[in-house]
């Protein structure tokens, strides 16, 4: 392995390199705030574009599990995610996929595969910073320019219309990495989406790009329903996200049953039409027993009456007979 020297940090690093290989976080970071990066041996290393494609695109190491991003020429480290990121990661993934599978519209990357993101910047004598991200979960619409899917693509080269990432909040660099520099990157780069997933809530937000250029946080309704104006049919329940209900509870449930287990809500809605219809033959078949049981009390009833009424017509027969009997 080549025995390049590595930069002490990111921030020193950036402050070393000329200004076209600077990424957009510029100020120098205290040391108690600066990310343990042991795991990461490279972080903070220059490389070209073209080694990194080469060479730090994938896991370089076998033995580390380390995934690196390039931001104009400086390796950055992806942060490893904790317990309750990995949690909410998979629940919202879980949604996404659920959308994507009913209405056909969109792909999804996600973990290791990058997308190319261009930056104008008229500081850079190129004109332009050159990012290589790697999200959390990218999504990429059928109708992008640039396709996407085929068997040798390990890369996206377009940008992705929606990115979701879970905040990294090990430091406040990485904190300020996905709530600042990525966000304000992702918006120059024409994300149309940006989403930032934090189990705690503090830093939770859903972005939306604006015709400036700009994000501005998408509103959620007086229900406190965000809907995506990128993916559509994709909504979802802020209070979701803490409690993150089962699949099978949101099929049922009339924000999600649209997109999620769709096949399940029609076949719970067949269930209860059938369950109804049953109750409703059983409570009939019961009230017409009920009147068969009161119309044959009825004839019992009247049937005894007329045996009574034909022995006391019998009874008076017979005293009638007696008296005329007895006056002869």
């Amino acid at each position: 392995m080549e025995t390049t020297e590595l930069a002490p940090d990111v921030s020193q690093t950036q402050t070393d390199q000329p200004q076209s290989n600077r990424s957009t976080q510029t100020e120098v970071v205290p040391p108690n705030l600066t990310p343990d990066t042991s795991w990461a041996p490279d972080n903070g290393r220059y490389v070209t574009l073209e080694e990194y494609w080469e060479k730090w695109y994938e896991n370089p190491y076998p033995d580390l599990d380390v995934s690196y991003e390039w931001n104009n020429g400086i390796l950055e480290a992806k942060p490893l995610p904790n317990a309750p990121q990995i949690g909410l990661y998979n629940w919202f993934l879980a949604l996404l996929l659920c959308n994507v599978e009913t209405y056909d519209h969109a792909s999804l990357i996600n973990l290791e595969t990058g997308f190319v993101l261009k930056i104008e910047d008229e500081s850079d004598p190129k004109g332009e910073r050159l990012q290589i991200r790697k999200p959390d979960i990218g999504v990429i619409l059928n109708a992008n320019p640039v396709s996407w899917g085929a068997l040798d693509q390990r890369h996206f080269d377009g940008v992705c219309d929606m990115v979701v990432e879970a905040v990294s909040d090990s430091t406040l660099v990485e904190v300020l990495r996905d709530t600042e520099e990525k966000k304000s990157d992702y918006a120059l780069g024409g994300v149309k989406e940006y989403y930032i997933l934090d189990p705690e809530g503090e830093r939770m937000r859903f972005y939306a790009l604006t015709s400036d250029g700009e994000y501005e946080e998408i509103p959620s309704d007086a229900n406190g329903v965000i809907r995506s104006n990128v993916l559509a049919g994709l909504q979802f329940r802020l209070d979701d996200l803490h409690r993150r209900p089962r699949l099978a509870e949101l099929a049922r449930d009339d924000v999600y049953s649209a997109y999620v287990i769709p096949e399940l809500q029609v076949a719970v809605t067949r269930a209860e039409t059938e369950s109804a219809a049953r109750m409703r033959a059983e409570e009939q078949a019961a009230t017409e027993a009920a009147a068969r049981k009161r119309a044959e009390e009825q004839a019992a009833t009247e049937a005894a009456a007329r045996q009574l009424l034909e022995k006391q017509l019998k009874a008076k027969e017979v005293e009638l007979a007696r008296l005329r009997n007895n006056s002869s």
